[in-house]
């Protein structure tokens, strides 16, 4: 991924993303949010969204850190990255260690598209539940 010099606007807010939920900093995590912002993680009906409408505004953000990221430990590995107009596309795994130990990891890619504040209007994650990898606790 990049290394950090380029100052492409939907990339920089990605990685205020991913530092926050290292961190796991809540308030940063959604202040980087435009207020009418949507996160579909991943698109589309799942367990994780079933409507498959998303997570729409600051308080669905939220309630979606609540529930799945600030329970576990959230670890990012980005392979490349993909930077145009106000857009970015990471390509990658997230890690997710759950309290029990057990780790889901997903591979996909995760596009973040930006206002023009840099606040992030849509993190949209493309993964396919079917083929999240499950580690259990050792």
């Amino acid at each position: 991924m990049s290394n950090g010099a380029d100052p492409h606007p939907a990339r920089l807010a990605s990685q205020r993303s991913m530092d926050a939920v290292h961190r796991k900093d809540k308030e940063a995590w959604v202040d980087n949010f435009a207020d009418d912002a949507i996160v579909e993680d991943p698109i589309g009906p799942s367990i994780l969204d079933p409507s498959g409408a998303g997570h729409r505004g600051k308080a669905a953000i939220a309630a979606f850190w609540d529930k799945l990221i600030g329970p576990n430990r959230v670890f990012f590995d980005l392979r490349e990255s993909y930077a145009g107009g106000l857009e970015c596309a990471n390509v990658g795994s997230v890690n997710t260690v759950l309290a029990n130990g057990a780790v889901l990891i997903v591979n996909g890619v995760f596009t973040y598209r930006v206002n023009e504040a840099g606040k992030v209007v849509a993190l949209r994650a493309y993964w396919e539940p079917p083929r999240m990898k499950s580690v259990a606790p050792a």
